[in-house]
């Protein structure tokens, strides 16, 4: 494993053991686990991000720390736009929609007036980062996975 993937293990973890609730670098942040399937190989990846309430949509931001390539699990979400998030205890079946212009452009400003480093990570790159909303599909709550599931 590499140090990322230990950290993505250890955050997961967490997460389910406290009902969301993380510490470290998203100590005290609107955190939700997203599961997505690769594009190519079908595997289920489980990335934690923090996220931006917009009334029944929780808003997720392709930073990728200010790369300037977008994160795998964006391009999984654009392929299989319907998949499913951990939000506390909950884990909600989810579609994704990229928001576009100034609808885009505003949620983006919202979230980076909240938490600066979103703003550093755009000015880190040249592309416009990414920003999905992940709207509920469903009024019933999905099974919760096992500690034992991964980003592997």
């Amino acid at each position: 494993m590499t140090n990322s993937e230990d950290f993505i293990a250890w955050t997961i973890d967490e997460f389910r053991a406290n009902h969301g609730k993380v510490g470290g670098p998203f100590a005290g942040a609107p955190l939700l686990l997203l599961h997505t399937r690769g594009a190519r190989t079908g595997r289920e990846r489980v990335n934690p991000m923090m996220y931006l309430a917009d009334g029944p949509r929780y808003l997720v931001f392709a930073s990728k720390a200010g790369s300037d390539r977008n994160p795998d699990w964006y391009h999984n979400l654009l392929a299989r736009p319907t998949s499913s998030i951990e939000v506390g205890d909950e884990r909600i079946e989810v579609t994704a929609i990229e928001l576009q212009g100034a609808e885009r452009d505003r949620m983006f400003a919202l979230q980076a007036a909240r938490y600066p480093g979103f703003a550093g990570y755009q000015r880190k790159t040249r592309r416009v980062i990414p920003v999905l909303a992940l709207t509920p599909v469903l009024s019933q709550t999905l099974p919760q996975p096992t500690n034992q599931e991964t980003n592997s």
